[in-house]
C-alpha cells in the first residue's frame, strides 16, 4: 500500500462500517479522507478516517453517552450501573419481567432507580423490542452483564444492535478471563465456547466493541462459590490450590465498574480486549492466606486441594459448583491469567490507558472483610482480633466430596 495525501494527523480510526457513528463521536471538525490505496488500484474494503488539524482527547463525547445495561441487578452489572450513574451518564437498566419476585434484586433495582437509573422492561431475546428500545431512547452504549447460563441469549441483542446501526460501543457479557486464551475443562469450557460465539458474531457484523477481561474479583477465591465476594474469607482453615504459588490478578467490583465506564467511549480502546492487571493485586494462594491471617491476628491450618481434586469436582457436573471448580483449576493450576502477553494490536492493559487512576488494593479489600467480621461479632476476641478456634484438628482430604462446604 502507498500513502496518498498529506494531512496533519490528530488520530487515525478505522471506519469499521460505522462512519456515521464516528462522525457523531468525533464532531464536525473531523475530515474524512481515505489515506491509503492498494498498489493494484483496488479500493480498500475498510476506509481509514483522518482527523486533521485538531487535538482529540482520549474520551471525546461532548454530551454524556446514553448507556443501556442488561443484567444491571446482577453481581457485576450493579457495579457497572452504579459507576455509570456516578459518572453522570443517562443510564437505562433493562429488567426482565418477574424481577419483583426476587427480593435481593428488587432492592438493587430500587437503589439504582433512587440514584437516577431509568428502568426499562424487556428481554434481550426479543429482537424487535430491543430495536425499539435502542431507537426510542437513542442508546449509544450497550453493556451486557447477563449470567453465564444466558450468554447465547445475547444473539438477538447483537442482531438488534446491527439492525439499528447507531450504537457506538457494545460490551458483551465477559467480565472475567480472556475467553479466547483461557482453556478450562468442562463444564466451564462450554460457557467460554458460548462467549466465543458472541465474539465472532460481533466481529462479523463489525459492531464497535470492547471485551472486558478483568480477571478475578477481589476476595477469597472459593472454588465452589460463584460470588466469593459475598462471603468472608475462611475463619477455620484455608484450602490451598496445588502448591499455592500460581498467581492471579484480583480487582474490586467498584474498580470493574469505574474502569468499564471510562473505556466505553475511549477511542484508544475501540475494538480491543481490555485487560485488568494491577501489579499491586497480583497474589498467589499462599500470599492471600498470609494477608488474611494478618488481618484476623492468627494463623489458620492449610489444606491442599490438588489438581486431581478440582478436576474430580468439575467432572461431577454439579452446576454451578463444577463450573467454578473448572475455572479455579484454570486459574490456580494452569495460570491462565498471566500465561500470555498483551502486546498485540487487539489488546490493551487498562493501566496503560489510565496510569493516574489507582486500583483499590487487595489489602484494602481485606480490611473491609475484617471490618465486616468485627461488625458482625464473629469469632472476635476482646482485643478486636478474631479469637482462635477452641479446637484445631488435623485436616486431611480423603475424597473430593470432603471439599464441599
Amino acid at each position: 500500500m502507498e500513502l496518498i495525501g498529506d494531512f496533519g494527523v490528530g488520530v487515525v480510526l478505522h471506519e469499521f462500517s460505522y462512519p456515521s457513528v464516528l462522525r457523531r463521536e468525533l464532531g464536525d471538525e473531523a475530515k474524512s479522507q481515505p489515506c491509503f490505496k492498494s498498489t493494484n488500484g483496488l479500493d480498500l474494503q475498510e476506509t481509514i478516517y483522518i482527523v486533521a488539524s485538531m487535538t482529540v482527547s482520549a474520551s471525546i463525547p461532548t454530551a454524556k453517552s446514553r448507556v443501556l445495561i442488561a443484567g444491571a441487578t446482577g453481581f457485576i452489572g450493579q457495579f457497572v450501573a452504579k459507576a455509570s450513574l456516578d459518572a453522570g451518564r443517562p443510564t437505562y437498566a433493562l429488567v426482565r419481567p418477574g424481577l419483583a419476585g426476587c427480593p435481593s434484586k428488587s432492592r438493587v433495582l430500587k437503589s439504582l432507580h433512587d440514584k437516577g437509573a431509568i428502568i426499562l422492561h424487556g428481554l434481550i431475546t426479543d429482537r424487535e423490542n430491543m430495536e425499539k428500545i435502542l431507537k426510542d431512547h437513542e442508546i449509544d452504549i450497550v453493556i451486557s452483564a447477563v449470567g453465564g447460563g444466558n450468554v447465547l441469549d445475547q444473539v438477538a441483542l447483537v442482531e438488534a444492535i446491527r439492525a439499528v446501526g447507531t450504537v457506538k460501543r457494545f460490551l458483551p457479557s465477559e467480565f472475567g478471563h480472556d475467553v479466547v486464551r483461557a482453556d478450562p475443562v468442562e463444564p466451564g469450557l462450554q460457557m467460554y465456547e458460548d462467549k466465543r460465539v458472541i465474539r465472532r458474531l460481533i466481529e462479523e457484523y463489525r459492531i464497535p466493541y470492547n471485551y472486558i477481561c478483568c480477571n478475578s474479583i477481589a476476595s477469597w477465591p472459593y472454588y465452589d462459590n460463584k460470588h466469593p465476594a459475598d462471603v468472608l474469607p475462611p475463619l477455620d482453615h484455608f484450602k490451598i490450590y496445588g502448591d499455592g504459588t500460581v498467581k492471579a490478578y484480583f480487582v474490586a467490583g467498584t474498580d470493574i465498574g469505574k474502569f468499564t465506564m471510562k473505556i466505553v467511549d475511549d477511542v484508544r480502546a475501540i475494538n480491543k480486549s481490555v485487560h485488568f492487571r494491577p501489579s499491586s493485586n497480583f497474589y498467589n494462594m499462599n500470599e492471600l492466606a498470609s494477608l488474611w491471617e494478618k488481618k484476623i491476628g492468627r494463623t489458620l491450618p492449610r489444606v491442599t486441594v490438588t489438581e486431581e481434586d478440582l478436576l474430580a469436582i468439575a467432572a461431577e457436573n454439579n452446576i454451578p459448583e463444577s463450573i467454578v471448580a473448572s475455572f479455579t483449576h484454570d486459574i490456580f493450576i494452569k495460570g491462565c491469567q498471566s500465561s500470555f502477553s498483551i502486546n498485540g494490536p487487539d489488546d490493551v492493559e487498562v493501566g496503560t490507558l489510565y496510569p493516574d487512576e489507582a486500583f483499590r488494593t487487595l489489602d484494602e479489600c481485606f480490611d473491609d472483610f475484617a471490618l465486616e467480621l468485627k461488625d458482625n461479632n464473629k469469632d472476635l476476641g476482646s482485643n478486636g482480633n478474631a479469637a482462635p478456634n477452641h479446637v484445631v484438628e488435623s485436616l486431611a482430604l480423603s475424597a473430593p466430596c470432603a471439599l464441599l462446604v
